[in-house]
């Protein structure tokens, strides 16, 4: 090898090095980036009616990053499904919600639900007809009891009966049996989400768009 093909070979590995470099340094960055954006992500917990149409309609809220479908509000320690329909648990069907309080607060995620269903019908959603079925929302922390105490009494002016919401601490999230999740969207064509689920999401959609531009 002579001195000018050293040269050259030196030059395209010192290239080569830098491009690596520059690649591993833009991966780096962005991993820091989604590890400070998932620090600083929050929860909201609360149900009303079938977690399959709150999950499937909180999942178009722009800002939300998870949506699981769940238990809570009972006592009964790690409830199956069976156990909470038949009203012997005490827990409501919710969901929690993974939010990004940089692009959604917890108010507006509230405002949103006591429009998403009826809060105003005590232990019942349409056909589904039960506590575990109730409105409630499951506080963490003073900050968030305020907020829903606030927008509870805001939101009564758009409902023409009072509003039954349940407003408690959250002592323990249990999420759903798996084929509950993203229960929607794997089954749309199933009776009940034909009838109930997609009529609900549709009108929810519709709410949102309408917000975005007023």
């Amino acid at each position: 090898m002579n001195l000018t093909e050293h040269r050259i070979m030196k030059r395209t590995f010192y290239w080569l090095l830098l491009a690596c470099f520059a690649a591993w340094a833009s991966v780096s960055s962005a991993e820091m980036n989604d590890q400070q954006s998932a620090s600083h992500l929050e929860t909201a917990v609360f149900g009303g009616g079938c977690f399959w149409c709150l999950e499937a309609q909180f999942k178009l809220v722009d800002g939300v990053k998870a949506v699981l479908s769940g238990y809570a509000g009972g006592t009964t320690k790690n409830p199956t499904y069976e156990q909470v329909c038949a009203e012997t648990t005490g827990h409501a069907e919710v969901i929690q919600v993974e939010f990004d309080p940089a692009k959604v607060s917890y108010e507006d995620l509230l405002r949103e639900f006591f429009h998403a269903h009826n809060p105003t019908t005590l232990n019942r959603q349409g056909p589904d007809v039960g506590t575990s079925y109730r409105s409630i929302i499951l506080y963490q922390g003073d900050e968030q009891r305020a907020v829903a105490e606030k927008v509870k009494v805001q939101v009564q002016k758009d409902w023409p009966n009072p509003i039954v919401t349940e407003i408690v601490p959250l002592q323990v999230f249990y999420k759903a049996e798996e084929y509950h999740q993203n229960y929607f969207a794997k089954n749309p064509t199933q009776g009940y989400c034909r009838v109930v689920v997609a009529p609900k999401v549709e009108k929810f959609e519709k709410m949102l768009r309408e917000s975005k531009q007023d």
